[in-house]
């Protein structure tokens, strides 16, 4: 959009949390405004997830909005609603949340005349998933498209990484890469019990990986209890670097995976950052499975590790609890066919 150019619309987009689920939004968002240059398209969510919106398109706005202390309870949301279709003309709603927060801000602007699109959750769909008495649920990135196309925009899948034909970002933190060398992320962790590889067995991997003299590990992580974690890992194995150690944000994180040649991870935020990236990601999946609907994009499942069980998947965010009380879909897992997986993968590529 020329800067002497009015937008044609203004269009509202929520997505609050978590942060795998806005990271999702990108590969949606980002063909979208390009397609849409003559539309003005305002990103909120919260502050944190606000700051990885990196080489965003020029007709992109993306603020970072305290939902919980400055825009609290139900009058907060319609003070909020109301001073954003005041300060940016909102015109439409996309809702790519479709919880109670994201409702209550789409109702203000639905008595205001403005139309809303709302993000189908399939819950029937995946009631049947977890059930196992129906197939996969669509998956999150064609139903955040589908809400944009509600609303009459073309919003095409073409997205490919970030900075794609512009220099990639760097880092003062990111060591320079030596030819011949394979850097492999490994990002151990997610939110729920249902979605962690035992740590004591991705020890194991990371062991068997360490001796290859020409890998580099990076270990992905944050917070004081995962900092702990890894830090006795990387000391125990040589080239294995814990990136829990050192702050850092989301250009660092950008600039890392940019010079890796394969991410390992659970089903987590770290598989979509990959993704983000371009970069290839073998993903664990345990509790949950690609067909919950949330493979990153561009990933193909078939890099995947999954154990084939009738009980699973058991949930489509792996918060329940194991029925069997072991988490035997991730634990019977043998840390060697990972480390094999990842070794033929990368090595693949080398041809």
């Amino acid at each position: 959009m020329a800067k002497n150019d009015q937008p044609r619309r203004h269009v509202l987009v929520m997505r609050f949390s978590a942060l795998g689920d806005v990271a999702m939004t990108i590969p949606v968002l980002y063909p979208m405004c390009r397609a849409n240059p003559d539309t003005r398209f305002v990103m909120v969510t919260k502050p944190w997830p606000a700051s990885m919106f990196h080489d965003r398109p020029d007709n992109l706005e993306v603020v970072g909005i305290d939902v919980k202390e400055k825009y609290k309870g139900l009058f907060g949301l319609m003070r909020l609603a109301g001073q954003l279709r005041k300060q940016y003309e909102i015109d439409a709603v996309a809702d790519l949340h479709n919880v109670l927060r994201t409702r209550v801000i789409s109702l203000f602007m639905k008595l205001h005349g403005i139309p809303v699109a709302r993000l189908d959750k399939e819950r029937a769909r995946r009631k049947a998933l977890i059930t196992h008495k129906g197939g996969p649920v669509t998956p999150t990135h064609d139903r955040y498209r589908n809400v944009f196309n509600e609303l009459g925009f073309d919003a095409p899948d073409n997205f490919t990484r970030l900075y794609d034909g512009k220099p990639l970002p760097v880092s003062p933190i990111v060591l320079e890469k030596e030819p011949g060398q394979r850097w492999i992320a490994v990002a151990p962790f997610s939110a729920h019990d249902g979605k962690n590889y035992p740590l004591e067995l991705m020890s194991q991997v990371v062991a068997e990986l360490s001796k290859r003299e020409d890998y580099w590990i990076f270990l992905m992580g944050g917070g004081k209890t995962e900092k702990i974690a890894l830090r006795g890992i990387a000391r125990t194995n040589k080239r294995v670097i814990s990136m829990a150690e050192i702050k850092h944000g989301f250009n660092d994180e950008f600039a890392l995976l940019a010079k890796c040649d394969l991410m390992l991870t659970m089903d987590s935020a770290n598989m979509h950052l990959a993704s983000l990236m371009g970069l290839k990601a073998i993903t664990i999946w345990g509790a949950t499975s690609p067909a919950c609907g949330f493979l990153g994009y561009g990933q193909q499942a078939d890099n995947d590790i999954q154990l084939d069980m009738d009980c699973r998947p058991c949930s489509i965010y792996g918060e329940r609890d194991c029925r069997y009380g072991d988490y035997r879909c991730l634990r019977n897992i043998e840390p060697g066919r990972i480390a094999a997986h990842v070794v033929e993968i990368v090595e693949r590529a080398r041809q």
